[in-house]
């Protein structure tokens, strides 16, 4: 659906709306055609003569052999018995949704890896259960399969993870990283450079290929959503949000994000009934379509007499405990509505404690000083709610008042870190979702110049530095040090370069010194940190120190990021120029100048 409301005109002025080309300005008079960082020069020769139809399959076959490389290493919980760790919950579920009656998925044995993801996991799941059990039967076979750690299977899971980002992430990266460049004056091939920085985001490919999880495809739907919002088609954008969200329940961080811009364009400048009665219309039928195997499943299983759950197996889902009326166990409406509250109660995880293992957030890096479990586990989700409301409420109030497309991708980096530093229940790995819409501003007009690049490469580099505590557990130490160099000295980064924050580049930059100072302590903190963690050993009453550490450090930075995106997002809404008459001003101080 096309939104009335166009992005402002850019003013020659606008310290904002920079050229996007300072990746191909000469950087001296002698030398006029001088890459500014290692991955232009890579592509330089593509610049003018090189078709995109050839250029594009040497760059997804290039990230595809880093990809494919990265799993010949170590996962999750390999040779860990008994529960090992998410490879085997990924195969587990292949298990039992392929064995299982459909009414069962979600009450089967919930202690050893229950299914506690959204829908269209467990779907994802029968497809790859299904074709797997065609190759070896032993795979998948229902209980004697736990623990499961034959060679092929891992080539069999490494290759399912692989085809499932080419056929959702990959796509959807390609289409949004061009909509972005079209839209605002970038070169095809100025975009063909940014699409290799944002496919070799090291974390995301530790994360996914080594460690063993399938979170491209997620992110994958939310990069449709951002590409369908950025070409005016909100509907389809609620579609493919509606898909990422019934994946995997972690897409909530940019939920906020994605309903203020959709209040937004049905509110501003005036309410537009039709467009609101069409997008809740649309969002509801797309999770109607996602739950309905779920629930038409349920009925046919209970017509046929199967039952869902014994009490033994699973107790009552609360939810459905809490219901005031009385309910008969034998109505046509009680399997659906059983299905229904116990994986909402599964997937949402209020049940568990405040924080997973150690995570740079804001309530992780409390504890080290002041233990949280002390207190009762219901205030800590109301004070932990209380407080990410507070955090995202500066980017759900600009996006909302000034519904630009452009600016959605700012809007859920913002409310992303605010649910990672301050929301219930967060995974080390959640830092891959605020990390996404940061990463593709690089296919934005500046996006590879000198500030914007030191800031998302910075970002980056601190979110991966923070898994590497997980990603050594898993025997991913040497793909960390290789993805994640690689990665900075393709982009010109510390610690392999300091072209960003020295020299001639910089001085055209505008980067803050300010800026440079502490974005090169934290560089400097993390090297060290390093050199500590593998020199040092830990006191005997300290054995997390590195981990604290690292998570000390970690929520610092993040913080930074939290506040950078939400001042970006301000800056450029123009609110401030609106509101306050901030532009007007110094416009006004300038001509009297000249006077």
């Amino acid at each position: 659906m096309a939104t009335s409301h166009k992005p402002r005109k850019r003013r020659k002025d606008d310290e904002f709306s920079q050229t996007g080309r300072e990746i191909s300005k000469p950087l001296s008079k002698t030398s006029k055609s001088t890459p500014p960082f290692p991955l232009a020069a890579f592509l330089w020769s593509a610049k003018k003569s090189t078709s995109q139809w050839i250029l594009l399959p040497l760059i997804l076959m290039a990230v595809g052999l880093f990809r494919w490389t990265t799993g010949f290493w170590g996962y999750s919980g390999f040779n860990r018995p008994p529960m090992h760790g998410d490879f085997e919950a990924q195969r587990h579920w292949m298990e039992i949704t392929t064995h299982l009656p459909i009414s069962r998925w979600y009450f089967y044995d919930l202690q050893y890896w229950g299914l506690d993801y959204p829908p269209l996991t467990a779907y994802h799941s029968w497809l790859l259960g299904k074709i797997g059990s065609v190759i070896d039967p032993r795979w998948f076979a229902l209980d004697t399969s736990r623990g499961f750690e034959d060679q092929l299977l891992k080539v069999y899971m490494r290759a399912t993870v692989l085809v499932s980002e080419y056929l959702v992430y990959i796509p959807a990266a390609i289409i949004l990283n061009r909509k972005f460049g079209r839209m605002r004056g970038v070169s095809v091939w100025e975009s063909s450079v940014a699409l290799v920085a944002i496919l070799m985001q090291p974390a995301t490919i530790l994360v996914d290929h080594g460690h063993f999880q399938y979170n491209t495809v997620m992110l994958g739907f939310v990069l449709a959503c951002i590409s369908s919002m950025l070409a005016g088609r909100a509907l389809w954008g609620c579609v493919f949000f509606v898909a990422a969200l019934c994946y995997k329940q972690m897409a909530l961080y940019y939920a906020p994000a994605i309903f203020a811009y959709l209040v937004g364009i049905c509110t501003v400048p005036k309410f537009s009934a039709n467009r609101f009665i069409a997008i809740a219309l649309v969002t509801t039928l797309s999770f109607a379509i996602c739950l309905a195997p779920l629930l038409l499943g349920s009925l046919y299983d209970d017509y046929r007499g199967i039952t869902a759950y014994t009490a033994k197996e699973s107790p009552l889902p609360p939810l459905l405990a809490a219901i005031p009326v009385k309910l008969e166990e034998k109505s046509w409406y009680y399997p659906p509505l059983l299905q229904l509250t116990q994986s909402i109660y599964r997937i949402l995880p209020f049940a568990r404690g405040l924080f997973e293992d150690k995570v740079a957030n804001m309530w992780c890096a409390i504890h080290t000083a002041h233990k949280l479990h002390n207190y009762p586990l219901g205030q800590m989700q109301r004070i932990s709610t209380v407080v990410t409301l507070i955090s995202i409420l500066p980017s759900t109030m600009t996006i909302s008042l000034f519904p630009h497309r452009e600016l959605l991708p700012w809007a859920m980096a913002s409310t992303a870190w605010g649910f990672f530093l301050c929301s219930f229940q967060v995974h080390e790995k959640s830092v891959l979702l605020p990390l996404l819409p940061m990463t593709i501003l690089l296919g934005s007009d500046g996006g590879l110049g000198v500030e914007m690049r030191a800031w998302i490469g910075w970002a980056n580099m601190l979110g991966v530095w923070t898994l590497f505590p997980l990603l050594k557990r898993d025997e991913l130490r040497l793909p960390y040090a290789v993805l994640s160099l690689l990665w900075s000295w393709l982009l010109g980064l510390p610690p392999t370069s300091l072209s960003l924050y020295f020299g001639r580049q910089s001085q055209k930059g505008g980067l803050k010194i300010l800026t440079k100072m502490m974005h090169l302590g934290f560089y400097v903190a993390m090297i060290a940190w390093h050199i500590g963690e593998a020199f040092v050993p830990p006191p005997e009453d300290k054995p997390d120190l590195w981990v604290v550490l690292n998570v000390l450090i970690g929520f610092a930075g993040f913080g930074v990021c939290l506040v950078w995106c939400s001042w970006q997002l301000i800056l450029r809404s123009g609110m401030l120029e609106d509101y306050f008459g901030v532009r007007l001003r110094i416009e006004a101080g300038n001509k009297k100048k000249k006077q």
